[in-house]
């Protein structure tokens, strides 16, 4: 995926920059548009949200290309309504829509006699789907490392694919309220409910088998506290509590694994005999 350990990689915050520096990274995309405060810590000018179309993107890539004091390098978009696609038929257009927006922003520039060196295009979704990359330098995307559930319900994985969960134990029955509570509340998994609004809404999170990490049929993370996951089963079904003592572990996918995946210090890389191959050490903050 990178050129000899030194990217490209997109960062969403200069800790993360700082960090990925450290380790030997130098083609470093900082996707977030930049306020004074942080002009020390960065000598990149972004700005967000304006259309390809905008007589404004054109003067201020004018501007950079003359200034002395910056380096334009090129255009960057992301699809972010790629994540609204109620089918894999919308993402495509989506991302149809997507190439040519930010590939008519470099021609246009071009005939102004300024050539970007990079047009960079990308989500998770589109990246997934696109058929057509004539123009884009390179590709962005974030989610597909890891996948999660709200992609799995645009159809761009399936559960199964999804490579990161949650490790999670087993602390208390409430029988007489067909729930079993874990470790894992929403400092562990979030409390992000992007599924709510799709066709299959998993609340907080579905529950898997730690052994084979298949998903355990009608069990659910109905409900999240801050250090308290509350599994039920979807169906309302009795749950058969003998088969999740107290002490089992059990391991729960994330609606949004960006948000899942921050909360914690480290990730544990399981083999296909649980045994752990690496440890992968990560940032915290901004």
């Amino acid at each position: 995926m990178f050129d000899g350990g030194i990217g490209p990689i997109t960062v969403s915050t200069l800790k993360e920059a700082e960090f990925f520096l450290k380790g030997g990274f130098r083609d470093i995309l900082y996707a977030v548009s930049i306020v004074p405060s942080k002009c020390r810590r960065v000598h990149d000018l972004m700005r967000a949200g304006m259309r390809p179309d905008d007589p404004v993107v054109m003067a201020i890539t004018r501007l950079l290309h003359e200034s002395p004091g910056a380096n334009f390098l090129g255009y960057l978009t992301h699809a972010g309504d790629s994540y609204n696609c109620p089918n894999i038929s919308a993402i495509k257009k989506h991302a149809v829509q997507e190439r040519d927006a930010v590939v008519k922003c470099a021609e246009a520039a071009q005939e102004i006699g300024i050539t970007p060196k990079i047009v960079s295009m990308g989500s998770t979704p589109t990246a997934t789907f696109s058929e057509d990359l004539t123009g884009i330098d390179e590709v962005r995307a974030g989610v597909f490392t890891f996948q999660d559930l709200f992609q799995a319900n645009l159809g761009v994985c399936q559960t199964g694919d999804i490579a990161l969960s949650v490790l999670t134990t087993v602390i208390s029955h409430k029988k007489d309220q067909n729930r079993i509570i874990i470790d894992a509340g929403g400092m562990a998994l979030s409390k992000d409910r992007g599924t709510a609004g799709q066709k299959n809404d998993h609340k907080f999170g579905l529950v898997c088998t730690v052994e084979s990490g298949e998903v355990i049929d009608d069990l659910i993370v109905e409900s999240a506290n801050q250090e308290h996951g509350i599994i039920t089963s979807r169906s309302g079904r009795d749950i058969d509590f003998s088969r999740y003592p107290i002490g089992r572990l059990l391991s729960i996918l994330p609606n949004h694994v960006c948000m899942t995946a921050a909360a914690h210090d480290e990730y544990h890389i399981y083999g296909n005999k649980q045994e752990i191959l690496h440890i992968w050490h990560r940032c915290h903050g901004w």
